[in-house]
């Protein structure tokens, strides 16, 4: 999709061709276990519920709109990846999917390591008592500030992303005594399959230093130059949303070949390897994510055949599922608020929330589903754009789906697999206030992160 619009945003209730839309589904009740966290359901009343808690006691209790989350399942999922990739890697949550205290802890719980990318993200993590060597501080811009709290704290990696940083973290781990553990991210040109805004593997782009034209190797040449720095691998990221495998095939043969090089011409074998993360989850039911037992061997198998080429030793793997671990886990719950049909073209419903509780749709033109919860309904279907109550005609939620022709204000609507980068990229738009973050696990719920108050807004406008 291209990026060049008009400066007021897309174009409102534009009609797309006849016969673009899907068939609606059979069941509108119905609730697909590919895009709906693990513990979800409907009661004998048609309500659905979470962790053995109703939606409407949820939203009476917190309010809406809320991103609810399902706590056995973000600690099922944490296991998983742990498990599918044992104890000869290591698996790093993405803490810029979504990151809170209690997160943090379950992480901990559950022995994943973390990576993060901002001092907040850092502070959040260590004031939850995350060991400092199991996080990587990502960042293609660190202040010096940021680096020096980080080597302070004994993180287990920096990753640095331009000779700039090479210098800045050489010099600033030095200065406090420290010989301090970096990777180098590379770009390998590789483009994913994915929307422009999150490939982040060509080279024309802001992250990484790209292989081409020989600048890889000398960041790797500067790096074991100096001595604050302790060079132990290459990192590699090639995009977001990916399910399709082939895309790491090429760039782990690419960084396989950085490593065989930097072996022939230093004599050393780095030891790590982080492929990243960026595997996809199901939005809808079109989606087909892969479970992190095919992608841990897939991924194994691929750099395994890649260094025996090479006559490398395996290196140790790293990868950083966020999306992947918390982005099912969660949906927003939302209070209908105004059903306004319009003729020969579709049903806005517009909602509590919107674009400051979820701007994907609105930055990335991402899919959603959506599904009525406060109720079961056996009305015919109808083809609805659920908007919210923002001053900008871009504040669409759910671009196009299907919910029951009796929805009327007050019914309480659900749009599933936010829990990735809604919380994280929400905003204040309007001077709207920020949801809340609800977990709930075996019939008790309990905000982790609590609502914004007007109190909270004010506090930072200094009058």
């Amino acid at each position: 999709m291209s990026r060049s619009a008009h400066p007021a945003g897309p174009r409102h209730a534009d009609v797309l061709p006849e016969g673009h839309y899907a068939a609606p589904p059979a069941d509108l009740n119905a609730l697909d276990a590919k895009v709906w966290a693990r513990t979800v359901g409907r009661d004998a009343d048609g309500v659905v519920t979470v962790g053995g808690v109703d939606v409407k006691t949820l939203a009476e209790e917190f309010g809406t709109p809320a991103y609810i989350l399902d706590e056995d399942d973000f600690r099922a999922r944490a296991r998983a990846w742990r498990t599918a990739f044992g104890a000869d890697a290591d698996v790093f949550y993405a803490g810029k999917a979504f990151l809170s205290r209690a997160v943090v802890r379950w992480l901990d719980e559950e022995g994943l390591n973390l990576d993060v990318c901002s001092g907040g993200e850092l502070a959040t993590a260590l004031s939850a008592g995350m060991s400092a060597d199991r996080i990587a501080f990502h960042g293609n811009n660190k202040s010096a500030q940021e680096i020096e709290r980080a080597v302070r704290a004994g993180v287990g990696r920096i990753v640095l992303d331009s000779f700039q940083e090479i210098v800045r973290v050489a010099h600033i781990a030095q200065s406090l005594g420290k010989r301090q553990k970096v990777q180098i991210r590379i770009t390998v040109g590789v483009e994913a399959h994915t929307h422009e805004f999150i490939a982040t593997a060509h080279e024309d782009q802001k992250f990484g230093i790209p292989l081409a034209g020989g600048q890889a190797a000398e960041a790797v040449r500067r790096a074991l130059q100096l001595d604050g720095l302790e060079l132990v691998g290459i990192h590699s990221h090639i995009g977001s949303q990916i399910f399709d495998m082939s895309g790491f095939e090429v760039a782990a043969h690419r960084v396989v070949g950085l490593l065989k090089a930097v072996r022939d011409e230093h004599g050393i074998e780095l030891p790590e390897i982080d492929l990243g993360g960026g595997l996809g989850i199901a939005y809808t039911s079109d989606d087909d994510p892969r479970e992190p037992h095919e992608i841990a061997k897939a991924l194994t198998e691929i750099v395994t055949r890649e260094c025996e080429a090479a006559r490398l030793r395996t290196p140790r793997i790293s990868v950083e599922p966020g999306r992947a671990i918390v982005g099912p886990t969660a949906f927003t719950l939302y209070e209908v608020g105004t059903v306004k049909p319009l003729d020969g073209l579709r049903t806005y419903v517009s909602v509590d929330g919107g674009m400051s509780d979820n701007i994907r749709t609105a930055l990335y033109d991402a899919e959603y589903s959506v599904a009525l919860v406060s109720r079961a309904s056996d009305a015919e279907p109808m083809l609805v754009r659920v908007v919210g109550k923002h001053c900008e005609s871009g504040d669409i939620v759910v671009r196009d789906a299907f919910l029951p022709a009796d929805l009327a204000p007050g019914d309480l609507i659900a749009v599933p697999a936010t829990g990735a980068y809604c919380r994280s990229m929400a905003s204040n738009y309007n001077h709207v206030l920020r949801p809340p973050v609800v977990a709930v696990r075996d019939g008790e719920a309990r905000a982790i992160v609590r609502r914004e108050t007007e109190e909270d807004l004010l506090r930072l406008d200094v009058g």
